[in-house]
């Protein structure tokens, strides 16, 4: 049974880097600490790294 590929690496990879990205914006704008952003946060950026993706480019908004 052949199963159809729903997302293309390179549609992954942008959807990734638009979420992480999402999430800084949310972090930069937070008055307090919000220990679960900081896990998302973190979980994305090994998510991108697993996919090739340097992180560190991104920093400028954090």
């Amino acid at each position: 049974m052949e199963v159809e590929e729903l997302m293309s690496r390179d549609e992954m990879i942008n959807y990734e880097i638009n979420y992480y990205v999402n999430l800084l914006r949310i972090k930069d704008a937070e008055t307090g600490v919000n220990k679960e952003l900081d896990y998302q946060i973190n979980v994305q950026e090994n998510k991108l790294h697993t996919l090739g993706v340097n992180t560190d480019n991104f920093k400028i908004l954090n």
